[in-house]
């Protein structure tokens, strides 16, 4: 990954930095070697031939914008035709009668920025960078571009040890990543066109299960710089940051306000996901590099201040901790309780007792779907989801959905809540749903509406509600941090528009994955190092296998494996098998090494986080 320095990122326009992440994955509708110069000629052209042709900008402009980028891809441009496109440009996009020349213009206006080296490649090297810097599709679409193809590799060859040292140098949490990440990577991977993606989630699993995080020590810290940083919060994001500053030299202490580390891992993951003993692992990896700890630690406007005067910089992670309430009449009663409260319950190890109770869980999420599947755990006699979606319109992953169907959850779907029926003692006892009819699709999914139908009553004992988190903001505000809607505003270097003070995870993102809190952790920690004044780089000397020179015939993908249903729910134990050694090369075999044959190796070599 680039590093971005807090100069370069807040010089750099929105909309360049937008278009460069919607084609960073070209891979996404494109082969291998695609040039973005040659893409936008190709945009161009067909804006042009859909011109009317009534006024000047687009009948002759267009065609000359054209000409001039066809210039760039037949070397035959210099730096001033850069100037030029932009200024032709600019005029088409101020004076064109409608939308065609507008926004043909106003995306070469984008490209100028958003693929600016892809440019300067044709004109100052004569070669183009599409067919050099392809990227890879694993590596692109995991947030912290951990070197996937690598580590694959390493599995394969048995040496799970290096495996976890190459997934380090880009993410310290190989074991959280392993057991509960999304795996986003899996989503364009090329052995698709083959059969099916590569389990890579399973690879990494292999791997932590043959080599647990904490055996394999973690590199070690650059001399001293001085220099001392305060993190806010101990989730993913916080710890992100305070390992890699702190391999950078710099000292850093972690300010946490509940009792243990961990932030959402701990609090917000039931244990059945994700053992708190695999969590203490990657935990005990980071706290050994000198990372100080401060648990029970309250911050606030004042504390803030104290921070920002001791401490040459502060990263605030502070998490989504909150929930976000239902709006509707009776959510105020007693036995209405938010997800978010009951699984930091449960990471205290406070567990709730449900037995013989009728539970709804109102929500479609994967937060939703471990509520359920904590409450069958705890003995609920019955266990309902109330969506006003349908199944395959929720947001939980599939595989989790499927999951709690099989321990015994129901789902009901194209219900809205309504309002929440409580006796006279005030505790909840039915919730009325309206039922839905689904509809126009809306933001990529089928919008629901009512249906002609009465509402239902739905009697119940408990009612958890699962429908988002929010941040709890209001002290950073009252110090004077930037904040909208709730959310801390940062560039996307993780500064905040006050010296010294950085910010990133859910509490900039809003609720988000583990994967991109980490991603945030890790950009911080590079701008906050050059802030400090380095630029410092954390190595890695694993050396990867040479890719094999095999057949790839279509195979099938090995899938993780879960404890019979009528068994994990009853208890909090974890509910994956790992992969077999067997299962675990053969997986690995299907890798088809998109970091040598098809793609150029990683950019910048492997030796290097940033």
């Amino acid at each position: 990954m680039s590093r971005l320095s807090v100069v370069e990122t807040g010089k750099m326009r929105k909309a360049g930095e937008d278009l460069r992440l919607q084609v960073a994955s070209r891979i996404a509708a494109n082969p291998p070697g695609v040039c973005a110069v040659e893409q936008q000629l190709a945009i161009l052209q067909v804006c042009h031939a859909q011109s009317c042709g009534k006024c000047v900008p687009c009948r002759v402009g267009l065609g000359r914008l054209a000409q001039l980028l066809e210039d760039v891809l037949d070397d035959r441009a210099t730096m001033d035709t850069l100037d030029l496109i932009r200024e032709t440009a600019e005029n088409i996009r101020v004076s064109a009668d409608c939308a065609i020349g507008f926004e043909a213009a106003n995306m070469v206006l984008k490209g100028l920025e958003g693929f600016e080296e892809d440019y300067l490649s044709h004109i100052q090297k004569h070669a183009c960078s599409g067919s050099f810097e392809q990227p890879i599709p694993c590596v692109t679409l995991c947030p912290a571009n951990v070197d996937v193809p690598g580590y694959i590799a390493l599995a394969a060859e048995g040496r799970a040890d290096d495996a976890i040292r190459l997934i380090r140098k880009d993410n310290p949490f190989p074991t959280a990543c392993a057991l509960i990440c999304e795996h986003p990577c899996e989503k364009r991977c090329r052995r698709r066109m083959i059969d099916d993606a590569v389990n890579i989630r399973g690879l990494k699993r292999f791997v932590v299960d043959h080599a647990s995080a904490d055996s394999v020590p973690t590199p070690p810290c650059n001399p001293s710089t001085g220099k001392r940083v305060a993190v806010v919060g101990s989730g993913p994001s916080g710890l992100t940051a305070a390992y890699f500053l702190q391999l950078m030299g710099h000292q850093c202490t972690v300010f946490e306000e509940k009792k243990q580390l961990g932030g959402m891992l701990r609090y917000g993951i039931p244990n059945y996901r994700f053992p708190r003993e695999r969590l203490q692992q990657d935990l005990d990896a980071i706290l050994s590099t000198g990372i100080e700890v401060k648990t029970e630690a309250k911050i606030g406007a004042e504390e803030m201040k104290q921070l920002h005067e001791e401490y040459d910089a502060v990263y605030v992670a502070i998490g989504a901790h909150t929930d976000k309430k239902l709006r509707i009449e009776g959510e105020d009663s007693e036995n209405v309780v938010s997800a978010v409260k009951m699984l930091r319950e449960i990471g205290d190890d406070n567990y709730p007792d449900y037995i013989g109770k009728d539970i709804i869980v109102v929500g479609g999420g994967n937060v939703a779907m471990d509520c359920a599947r904590t409450a069958i755990r705890c003995h609920a006699a019955s266990v309902k989801v109330v969506y006003r979606r349908r199944q395959e319109d929720m947001t939980a992953l599939p595989a989790e959905v499927e999951s709690a169907l099989a321990e015994g959850v129901e789902m009901v779907t194209l219900n809205a809540p309504m309002r929440i029926e409580a006796d006279d003692e005030g505790k909840a006892v039915a919730l009325w749903v309206q039922p839905q009819v689904i509809g126009q699709v809306k933001n990529g999914r089928p919008a629901p509406h009512n249906a002609n139908k009465p509402e239902e009553r739905m009697a119940c004992d408990i009612v958890l509600v699962a429908v988002g988190q929010d941040i709890v903001s209001g002290p950073f505000a009252e110090f004077g941090m930037p904040v909208n809607r709730g959310k801390i505003v940062a560039d996307k270097s993780g500064a905040v528009a006050m010296d010294g003070i950085f910010a990133g995870g859910e509490c900039v993102l809003g609720a988000a994955t583990v994967i991109r809190s980490i991603e945030g952790g890790k950009v911080a920690a590079a701008n906050i190092d050059e802030y400090l004044g380095g630029h410092h780089m954390v190595t890695c000397d694993v050396k990867i296998p040479e890719p094999m020179l095999n057949d790839k015939v279509a195979s099938g993908r090995v899938n993780i494996r879960e404890v019979e249903a009528c068994t994990r729910k009853l208890s909090f134990d974890g509910v994956e098998l790992p992969m077999s050694e067997e299962e675990a090369l053969n997986e690995a075999s299907r890798c088809l090494r998109c970091d040598h044959h098809g793609c150029s190796v990683l950019r910048g070599g492997r030796q290097e986080i940033w």
